[in-house]
């Protein structure tokens, strides 16, 4: 059975916490944190909640539609559609093709995008509220 990762924005608190799991499990070459997939933004009163941003990971995706290298698979155990760095020509195609810009681009690994951690993302388990779901 695929599992889907689901954003509740209503639960979401803007604590960043799902930041700082995905840089911690995206490291650079370096070993420090990497560049964080998911972006929790607060908003201003009267609401002061947060909401997050991450791919949505469609299921007709403009990203992979737009690259011409094919770098963007989606991984068929994970669902999660994938950048193979080898593959990508840095053209930024997908980038400019997301409709809601969840493409990061990143000075050190060019692309970066929800991997959904291999099938255990990371930001779900450190999300206090229970905002983030991967059921």
């Amino acid at each position: 059975m695929e599992k889907t990762f689901v954003v509740i924005p209503e639960k979401c608190t803007g604590c960043r916490s799902c930041e700082l799991a995905c840089a911690y499990s995206h490291p650079m070459a370096s070993g420090q944190p990497g560049n964080p997939r998911i972006h929790a933004y607060n908003t201003k009163p009267p609401l002061e909640r947060g909401i997050q941003v991450v791919c949505l990971q469609c299921d007709t995706a403009a990203c992979m539609e737009a690259c011409p290298a094919f770098a963007l698979q989606r991984n068929l155990m994970t669902g999660a559609i994938e950048v193979h760095l080898d593959r990508c020509i840095n053209c930024h195609a997908c980038f400019n093709a997301c409709s809601f810009g969840n493409i990061v681009l990143d000075p050190n690994s060019r692309v970066a995008k929800c991997d959904l951690c291999k099938g255990d993302p990371k930001c779900v388990q450190f999300c206090p509220t229970g905002a983030l779901l991967y059921q």
